[in-house]
This record gives C-alpha cells, structure tokens and sequence, in this order.
C-alpha cells in the first residue's frame, strides 16, 4: 500500500513514531516560511492576516468533531492547561476516576490539585468503575502508551447513568479516528501529533450549556468578548468556549491549520482506513518474529518489553519510541507498506 501524503512527503528515516509527534507537510512549511518572512519586514504582527486565521482553525477543528461548532472551540497551548478550568471547578473530596497508565497530561491536573480523590483503574473496568460518588473520568480515546482505544459509548452511558461528567483527550485520535461530540462533556486535543500542526496548538471544546460550569484559570486577552476593545479595559468574557483562550502562537496557528487542511482533503476514513491496515500487517509480522504486540485496534503498535530495541532500530533509520518499557510504533498517513517491512526487517536483524 503507497502512502496516502502527497509527493512533498520525502523521508529519510523509515518514520513510525507519529504518536510522539507527527511530520508536517510541505505546505505547512512553506506557509510558515512565507509568514516568517512577513514577519521579519515588520507586517507580520497579531493584527495583520495571521489573527484572521484564527476562526478557519476552530472551524477546521470542529469539523471533526462531529457535532461541535466552532463556538465550541477554544485554543490553548498544550492540553494541561486546556484541563485546569474542569479541574479548578471539582469540589474539594470529589472523585475523579481515571485508567491506569493514562498519560499524565490528562492526570496531573487532578493529582496534583491535593484535596481531590484521585482512583485509578484498569481500562476494561473503566466504565464499570464509574459509581455515584464519581464526580468526573478523565480518559483518552486512544491510550498514548500501547494504543488501546476506549470504548466511549459505553462509557458515555455509564457516565450519564451516575450523574459524572467526562472529559475525553483525543490527542492519539484525532486526525484517523472518527469523534461525535456529543460522546464526551469536555474534549481536549494537542494538535502537533495526528493533526500533523505544531506543539503550540491545542484544543478545548465543550457544550454552551456546560460553558458556566467552569470558571476560567489566569484569563488571557485574548479570550476577551471584544478582544482588540478591551486590551486595557476588561469588560466581559464570551459566553462560549471562545472564553477559555490562551493568546495564540500565530505561527502555530499556520502550521496546524495547513495540516487539518491536509487531513480534510484526504478524509479521516481513508486516513484511518489507510493506518489501520498498515498497523495490522505489521502486527502480523512481528508475531512471525516471535513478538507479542499489544492487541489493539489502532495504528498505534506496542511491543511490552522491547524498549531497549528503540535505540538500535533508530541506527538502522528506524525511528519509533521506547514508551513505559515498550517499544511504540505508530502509522500514518505518510507511511506505506515499504515501511512496515523495512521495520520488521531492522527488527529482524536487530
């Protein structure tokens, strides 16, 4: 199977580590070159063209979220900072359940606000742990570390049935993997991984109805009703998502619109058609190889144990991850059939 990308995507390395961060594609490098370039002659500054891509983002972003507009969307820099208002909102002794091994991004903001109780549990038990004392789950649809993806539906009716919110990180998913909104309360997605954008992009959505819930944490002017006429005089902040804004890196901003364009244009079915069946073979292989991969329906491939092959792998021009004593392998767009048995080759003769 060729790759999916089109022909600006020219690697050198046989690249499988998409789930540490993805690759950008030709016209996100130009578009960025083309602003910095802008930007050095003194017309590149937040009131030129740059902020007026700002919408077309949250736009973007909220086409694959099925069901959300772009109101529902707001913009931070990494998906911690997106999490604190829900944090900061939990009452003192609430419990918030989470999966064992979730990425701590999603967990710190609860472990470390001290006066929350914190429960961990297997993922399969993950729904089946939500009881009526639990006030949130926080979990990723797609787990960061071996790629075991979430049953939501289920566990959107368990949350439902014991009156707990849920809050759902797509960071591993977005980009292959179809979302409804209506499936979590509160969605956070960093966008430089799946997205193929840049570090400094990430995402917020959740629902006008639950917008008053949360109080925003250190508001930023950017986040303001009428933000260009409330620079030195605060009046309101907007009584959707938009509220939850940190100011922009509007180079990133470039960059992660250029990749969901990108995506949209190929479709997250084909894409995560495309990924799954790259990652099925490989899996394949490796059990040839006498490996035992973590079984999961994702492109993202585990191997537990394997951690210490990462480094040998990357002098073969391998590149993967050693991730919580696996060794991670991940598919996308830009990969093809040749990549999966350049891998197992290297790890044959590894």
């Amino acid at each position: 199977m060729s790759s999916l990308a089109p022909d600006d995507y020219t690697l050198e390395t046989t690249y499988l580590n998409t789930a540490s961060y993805g690759l950008p594609s030709a016209r996100a490098l130009t578009a960025v070159r083309d602003a910095g370039a802008g930007w050095a002659t003194g017309r590149g500054g937040p009131a030129s063209s740059l902020d007026l891509l700002v919408p077309d983002l949250r736009a973007g972003f909220a086409r694959l979220l099925d069901g959300a507009t772009p109101d529902d969307i707001a913009l931070g820099s990494g998906v911690a900072g997106l999490i604190a208002p829900v944090a900061a909102a939990l009452p003192p002794g609430a419990e918030v359940l989470l999966p064992e091994g979730e990425f701590s991004s999603v967990s710190m903001p609860f472990v470390y606000r001290g006066d929350l109780v914190v429960r961990f549990v297997p993922l399969p038990e993950l729904a089946a742990q939500v009881r009526p004392e639990t006030a949130l789950v926080a979990v990723s649809v797609v787990q960061s570390a071996d790629g075991r993806v979430t049953d939501l539906a289920e566990l959107r009716a368990a949350t439902r049935a014991a009156g707990a919110r849920l809050l759902v990180d797509a960071t591993q998913a977005a980009g292959w993997l179809p979302l409804r909104f209506a499936d979590a309360d509160y969605w956070v997605c960093a966008g430089f991984k799946w997205l193929i954008g840049a570090r400094s992009v990430a995402f917020f959505a959740t629902a006008p109805e639950l917008v008053t819930e949360l109080r925003p944490v250190g508001s930023s002017w950017y986040a303001a009703q009428d933000r260009w006429a409330e620079l030195y005089r605060p009046v309101a902040l907007p009584p959707t998502a938009r509220r939850f804004d940190a100011t922009p890196d509007w180079l990133g901003v470039i960059a992660a619109l250029a990749g969901l364009s990108l995506i949209e244009e190929l479709t997250v079915d084909k894409i995560g058609a495309h990924n799954l069946e790259l990652a099925d073979r490989f899996r394949e292989g490796l059990r040839e190889l006498g490996f035992q991969p973590v079984e999961a329906r994702s492109p993202i491939v585990s191997v537990p144990g394997a951690a210490e092959l990462a480094a040998r792998l990357e002098e073969a021009n391998v590149i993967a991850s050693a991730r919580g004593g696996g060794l991670r392998f991940a598919f996308h767009l830009y990969n093809s059939t040749d990549d999966v048995e350049r891998a197992l080759s290297a790890l044959r003769a590894a």
